[in-house]
């Protein structure tokens, strides 16, 4: 092999090294910007740690909402229609929040009880991501 094909050479093995590089930071940095969410059974079942940020999808459990004197903090229970997780949150909710819509709620759990840093309701309550739609109704047919 003379010096141009070492040359040669060597210049792929960099730039293949640079684009795994690359590659490599991409997928890292699409890794955390995706949203996945947990449903209550899915929460229970995993192994998260105090403190762990976490997003949670159900549906607002009726009667469950409870408004502390100011109105400023809340307290709603979070179902998939198996299990619950009840949600603390202090701040104002989205106008479309109500009993029975459906949520995405990010926080962190502490004693059983997530304490909330944002709450996301739902446009329509017919509609509902597929994802959602799929996990929510397996889970259904899992527990019967």
């Amino acid at each position: 092999m003379n010096r141009k094909q070492k040359n040669r050479l060597m210049g792929a093995i960099v730039f293949i090294v640079l684009l795994g590089i690359a590659v490599g930071l991409v997928l890292y940095a699409l890794k955390q910007n995706i949203n996945l969410f947990y449903t209550p059974t899915e929460l229970l079942k995993a192994d998260v740690q105090p403190e762990q940020s976490v997003r949670i999808g159900g549906y607002v459990k009726k009667n469950s909402v409870q408004f502390d004197a100011s109105g400023q903090s809340v307290r709603f229970v979070v179902t998939d229609r198996v299990n619950d997780i009840t949600v603390s949150y202090f701040g104002v909710l989205p106008n479309l929040f109500r009993e029975g819509q459906t949520v995405v709620v990010t926080g962190k759990i502490n004693n059983k009880i997530l304490q909330a840093d944002q709450v996301l309701a739902k446009h329509d309550e017919k509609y509902m991501p597929r994802a959602l739609e799929k996990k929510l109704k397996a889970e259904e047919r899992h527990a019967a």
